[in-house]
């Protein structure tokens, strides 16, 4: 994953009210820490930020130049805000050339798997180390001519050289069942439909 250069700006300035006059000013207040330096508190430009995050992901390695000195970073954490989703708030967590970080990168099922199969993914991401400067964008798990049974447990799926798997090797990640017949759809949607309801007059019913 390459280098995404961002301009920041430190920030003097904290409370509500002024990371609400940063984010009118189209910047993102940021907090970037790490390696037992002082945290640093930085503007991003909110723009170029949410394009990052979109297109590369949290997993995208930053390099924050700040007056001129570049700190790489990754992104630790995103505040969205929960009825107009801009970004409120960033944490950026310092990095260095060489070093191995855990992040989880995004699973994606390919193939295709048997005849009258359902494929069901049970997890979306897998916790990985790697290199901070060699994070993989994405990885796959193939379930081409998969069999109805076939369970893919986290400890089975392929990674990239130097990558190295932190979730729980037993957790499963895609199962391979039985499609659901006409006849079982059909048998479902009749269980679903409500009981009939009395029509009669007061009367009726007294």
């Amino acid at each position: 994953m390459s280098e995404v250069r961002l301009a920041a700006e430190p920030r003097t300035e904290f409370g509500k009210g002024a990371a609400r006059r940063t984010r009118r000013a189209g910047k993102i207040p940021a907090v970037l820490y790490g390696h037992g330096s002082d945290p640093l508190h930085v503007a991003l430009p909110a723009l170029e930020f949410a394009r990052v995050m979109r297109e590369q992901g949290s997993n995208a390695v930053l390099s924050i130049d700040l007056d001129g000195q570049p700190q790489l970073a990754l992104t630790k954490t995103v505040t969205v805000h929960p009825i107009r989703r801009h970004i409120e708030h960033v944490d950026l967590l310092i990095i260095r050339r060489g070093e191995k970080v855990v992040v989880d990168v995004y699973l994606v099922v390919t193939g295709n798997a048997a005849p009258d199969t359902l494929v069901t993914q049970e997890l979306v991401s897998l916790q990985v180390e790697a290199d901070a400067m060699s994070i993989p964008d994405e990885i796959e798990v193939s379930v081409e001519g998969a069999a109805i049974g076939t369970r893919v447990l986290a400890s089975e799926v392929p990674l990239p050289a130097g990558v190295e798997l932190r979730t729980d090797p037993e957790y499963l990640v895609v199962n391979i069942v039985a499609a659901p017949t006409t006849a079982d759809l059909e048998t479902e949607t009749t269980s679903e439909e409500p009981a009939p309801t009395g029509t009669g007059t007061a009367d009726d019913q007294a």
